[in-house]
């Protein structure tokens, strides 16, 4: 009589995760809204990567004395009609006579570094958690899982507040605020996993075989929560850009020169009559950058769900 390894194996085999990430990628690619947010964080990405390249000035740098130029200076492009005599800035100059449009471009490299580096310590302290509340389950779970409750009967903006109110004013104190608070999603989606994919037959016959939990929790289990850890970490990229730049604006994230779109947007908020360009510009920025990942993301979860492809 086959044992239960051997009648199992066969299933596990045929599953084929190629094919399936494969099928997922060719649903993904049959999205015009997927495409289009790819085109458009490729296009944030190289403006970060060559922001050197293409902005004409440094982002910090002050432009009284070097040259014939203004505060709040409207934009002069002279392919548009600006004289020739008077220097080009594309997206004009801000209250400290600065370049708006070198800081725009370099405010990309900080837009995507805050999305990435919070949200990637928010997914591995998440799986973390999560994995050891499912797996271990009992009070251990109930200990970790009513911990992270606690955090989310909070809004998260104003907990992230009041993190950075402790730990003080400043860009890394305000992704560590955002990451904290980012923590439990993340958590949730790991121990639901966890809980539906350990009761699996394949699982108990790993147990069965003496295979030690710890692998089978990295090796069996975890695989299985890739795909919701995902799509929950494309979205809340634009989440933590959107959080940051919304404490950057309160004048808790990133500090002056920094340039960074919602410490700009603060330092402009008082000019959208008189030099609503100031405004328009580093609003338009995060508008895309998030809508970016938004619409990776909404691809992404209606590809790697079975239920939504048919």
């Amino acid at each position: 009589m086959a044992t239960t390894v051997e009648k199992i194996a066969p299933v596990v085999l045929a599953r084929g995760p190629e094919s399936l990430w494969r099928q997922a990628l060719g649903a993904f690619l049959k999205q015009r809204s997927a495409i289009i947010g790819v085109c458009m964080l490729v296009f944030v990405i190289v403006i970060a990567l060559l922001a050197s390249l293409i902005a004409p000035y440094n982002p910090v740098q002050v432009l009284i004395g070097v040259e014939d130029v203004q505060k709040r200076q409207p934009p002069c492009i002279h392919l548009l009609g600006c004289a020739v005599d008077k220097p080009q800035h594309i997206m004009g100059t801000d209250g400290n006579v600065r370049d708006e449009f070198s800081r725009i471009i370099y405010g990309a490299r900080v837009s995507l570094y805050i999305g990435f580096v919070t949200v990637g310590v928010a997914i591995l302290i998440g799986i973390l958690l999560g994995s050891i509340a499912g797996y271990a389950g009992g009070r251990l779970d109930n200990l970790i899982m009513r911990t992270l409750d606690v955090l989310l009967a909070f809004p998260s903006l104003l907990l992230a507040i009041a993190i950075v109110s402790v730990l003080g004013p400043g860009l890394i104190n305000s992704m560590l605020a955002i990451a904290i608070v980012s923590i439990p999603a993340y958590a949730r989606v790991m121990r639901a996993s966890v809980l539906s994919a350990k009761e699996e037959e394949y699982i108990q016959a790993a147990r069965v075989t003496g295979v030690s939990p710890f692998w089978i929790l990295f090796r069996h289990i975890m695989p299985n929560a890739i795909s919701p850890l995902i799509v929950q970490g494309t979205l809340g990229i634009g989440t933590a850009i959107l959080d940051t730049a919304a404490l950057s604006f309160l004048g808790l994230g990133a500090q002056p020169p920094t340039p960074e779109w919602g410490s700009m947007l603060s330092a402009e908020r008082n000019q959208v009559f008189t030099a609503p360009f100031l405004v328009f510009f580093p609003g338009l920025a995060i508008m895309l950058n998030v809508l970016s990942f938004n619409l990776i993301g909404d691809g992404l979860r209606d590809a790697l769900d079975p239920r939504l492809r048919k």
